[in-house]
């Protein structure tokens, strides 16, 4: 944020720094309906952050992820869905695609968001958050596919990460 005044005939700048984010929850994304949420909403909540593809080998997790959100939702947890597309084209479709096809095929019920880009120049604040060595000294590293997966407790520290081929109903740690 730029402030700037006049006195005198001088004119002084003054930058305002905006305090970087500590946590997922201080970051918004929108929703698979366009609706920009901010994920404070999932304050005092577990989450699980997954990157999703409706055309890939690993789409059927999106069953596993279903019933982990049925089984936990009523003790604050939240799977937070992110289509991308960054992944062999395995996500071409629109928003409203995605959501039919979740809904039709999975009956998904969890948050699922706007597509993204997990990585490369125009990733996403949030998996940049997520993927850095600053903000997530032991979880960091680039998203190697779809449907990885990361752990955050009930403040929005990322607590774990897990790769793609780590099924929802598995109780293996990576």
């Amino acid at each position: 944020m730029w402030v700037a005044s006049v006195s005198g005939g001088i004119m002084s700048t003054t930058i305002a720094a905006e305090k970087p984010p500590q946590s997922i929850l201080d970051f918004t994304a929108k929703d698979i309906d366009g609706n920009e949420v901010s994920l404070r909403k999932h304050s005092g909540k577990v989450l699980l952050v997954v990157n999703v593809a409706s055309q890939c080998g690993y789409t059927p997790q999106y069953k596993g992820l279903g019933a982990l959100f049925k089984k936990y939702k009523e003790r604050s947890s939240m799977i937070l869905g992110f289509p991308s597309d960054n992944f062999g084209g395995q996500e071409p479709g629109s928003d409203s695609e995605i959501k039919s096809f979740c809904q039709t095929n999975f009956g998904v019920t969890f948050d699922m968001f706007s597509k993204i880009s997990v990585k490369g120049r125009d990733q996403h604040p949030l998996h940049r958050f997520i993927t850095a060595k600053e903000t997530n000294p032991e979880f960091h590293g680039d998203v190697r596919w779809n449907f990885q997966k990361y752990l955050v407790d009930r403040n929005g520290k990322i607590i774990g990460r897990f790769a793609s081929s780590v099924t929802p109903e598995s109780r293996q740690e990576q």
